[in-house]
């Protein structure tokens, strides 16, 4: 690759790391599988991240086509995208998403973990964006490396935030959700907040 291609990859690393942000899923991701085994955790981590990478790649290759066929916009994207992330963070904020009834048979590395949470409506539209930036092979190859290796980061931060969880128990975990909850309420506001301010200005 060469040095423009180079550049171009840590701008889509360095951009996506940003938006779906390792770190700050660690809490969450520990929140939403507490009371699962270690092993339970590690499996979803990795099917969380599987999933997260499946929907980037599907809207980095159709993401254009199904938003214009369907007649959507990225702003409407960004609202509805923030409304679920909402829903998400009011779980957390009551301790609903710690009621094993609740979740017992659900897999929560599908949804919320996945998408909206790790290719949520930021990431995707950062993603449709940078497509459209491609202009050669190179690029093209630069824009998937990018995707990966985020996807990779991800994977490692989920994979041992177990390691997390002996240091802290239980009731930390507690904490962290509440806070969690709050912190993705006002990421899930803002997201709805950027998508009307965009209807608004486009009108």
């Amino acid at each position: 690759m060469s040095s423009a291609d180079v550049k171009y990859f840590i701008e889509v690393f360095v951009t996506l790391f940003v938006i779906m942000d390792p770190p700050g899923t660690v809490p969450l991701f520990l929140s939403l599988t507490s009371g699962r085994s270690h092993a339970m955790r590690k499996r979803l981590a990795f099917q969380a991240v599987v999933v997260a990478f499946f929907v980037i790649t599907v809207f980095a290759l159709f993401g254009r086509q199904i938003l214009d066929y369907l007649g959507i916009t990225l702003s409407s994207m960004q609202i509805a995208g923030g409304l679920l992330l909402l829903l998400v963070a009011l779980e957390l904020l009551t301790g609903k998403a710690d009621e094993p009834v609740e979740t017992k048979n659900v897999n929560v590395a599908l949804v919320p973990l996945g998408t909206p949470l790790l290719a949520g409506p930021g990431a995707i539209v950062a993603t449709i964006v940078f497509v459209k930036q491609v202009d050669d092979v190179g690029s093209g190859i630069a824009l998937a490396a990018g995707i990966l290796a985020v996807h990779v980061v991800l994977w490692l931060f989920l994979r041992y935030s177990v390691v997390i969880l002996r240091v802290i128990k239980d009731s930390g975990v507690t904490i962290v959700t509440r806070i969690a909850g709050l912190l993705l309420s006002a990421i899930a506001v803002q997201l709805v907040v950027n998508g009307v301010t965009a209807i608004v200005r486009a009108g």
